[in-house]
């Protein structure tokens, strides 16, 4: 695990969901905590699919550690549209 410590990733969460939730159509709905929220479980879910695909997602660093998030993020606000039968608009 990355030595960023809590505050790190509640930063790096906060922004990785605020920017996913911008980039899906969703930022009305959510607030900061939300957000945080959504960054950090997109840090897991971006984490598990890297290391099935055989990445090392332990010395990534901050920038890698970000775009994990974000990649997470993205992933779980399509789900959360695809399942809840709200589209993303544009």
């Amino acid at each position: 695990m990355l030595g960023l410590g809590i505050i790190g990733w509640i930063i790096i969460g906060g922004l990785a969901g605020w920017i996913a939730s911008k980039f899906m159509g969703r930022d009305a709905q959510m607030g900061i905590l939300l957000n945080i929220v959504v960054g950090i479980v997109g840090g897991l879910i971006g984490g598990f699919i890297l290391r099935l695909c055989g990445v090392d997602v332990h010395s990534g660093g901050f920038i890698f550690s970000f775009l994990t998030c974000l990649a997470g993020a993205v992933i779980l606000l399509w789900l959360v549209n695809r399942f809840s039968g709200r589209r993303s608009v544009r």
